[in-house]
């Protein structure tokens, strides 16, 4: 057995102390969107610290904790807080509790986070559900020897955000008079926001929204078999010919005055799942 094979074994013998249920849909709930967390029927926590093999995020705004539990009648499990590459982290410990997640039965996989958005036609605080990718990350997290037993060597990724998920949230944003997007995401190191410059460069090339992190996670989810939806809100305006200064607490309040219509979409979704 490989070392990330015996490390999934170890955190799941603590993980299983505390429960033995199955848990269908997993949950990233990323910058400023830990709302939905208040959503769950919660019947265990557990900190990262407490994990082994699990880092500790360092974001201010993410918590680091495992929460296991219900939404309407459905077992999910939600990361309250995620890692990120400009953490220092490497991708596979980035992803490293999606791969976790997998062996609690997660077959679909929830992710939010907070974006600049580049499309004109976006405003801020606008709900985006993400269709598709750019890695501009400089890694991925299957470089290396690949392990059979949690996916293909190349995996495809012709559909990394489900086009049924997709649907479904399309149409409880219709239902509850929400105004909800579609764009392509891409990712970048960060922690710096981008320039002028980057900013054209970024929508030249095709991305709606940009931001640091999400597309590991996805890859991963998609390796492993799982069905994934993404949807980001809009937190910066990043048009270079009208950009200004911003800071992370406009980041995160931007995010949770949205967060409410975000949270509404996500626990519909799964109540149809």
């Amino acid at each position: 057995m490989s070392e990330l094979l015996d490390n999934i074994k170890e955190t799941l013998a603590v993980i299983r102390q505390k429960t033995d249920k199955e848990y269908p849909i997993g949950i990233i709930l990323g910058t400023g969107l830990g709302g939905l967390a208040k959503e769950i029927e919660i019947e265990h926590e557990i900190d990262y610290s407490d994990l082994p093999h699990f880092q500790l995020s360092t974001v201010e705004s993410h918590h680091g904790k495992l929460i296991f539990g219900k939404i309407g009648n459905k077992n999910v499990i939600a990361m309250q807080g995620r890692f990120h590459f400009y953490e220092g982290y490497t991708m596979k410990q980035i992803t490293y509790p999606v791969r976790v997640m997998k062996f609690l039965g997660v077959k679909t996989l929830l992710v939010s986070n907070a974006s600049g958005g580049m499309n004109p036609l976006y405003k801020l605080g606008d709900l985006i559900l993400i269709t598709d990718h750019i890695n501009l990350l400089g890694d991925n997290p299957l470089i290396g020897p690949n392990e059979d037993e949690l996916g293909p060597r190349f995996p495809d990724m012709s559909e990394p955000y489900s086009h049924g998920l997709i649907s479904i949230a399309e149409d409880v944003a219709l239902e509850n008079k929400i105004k909800i997007q579609k764009g392509v995401y891409v990712a970048v190191p960060g922690p710096n926001l981008e320039t002028k410059a980057e900013y054209r460069y970024l929508r030249g090339i095709g991305a709606d929204i940009v931001g640091m992190s999400t597309v590991p996670e996805i890859i991963v989810a998609n390796h492993m078999g799982m069905k994934t939806l993404g949807i980001s809100i809009v937190t910066d305006e990043c048009f270079p010919d009208a950009l200004k200064p911003i800071n992370v607490e406009e980041i995160i309040a931007t995010a949770m005055k949205a967060e409410p219509k975000m949270t509404l979409i996500m626990k519909e979704v799964i109540n149809r799942l």
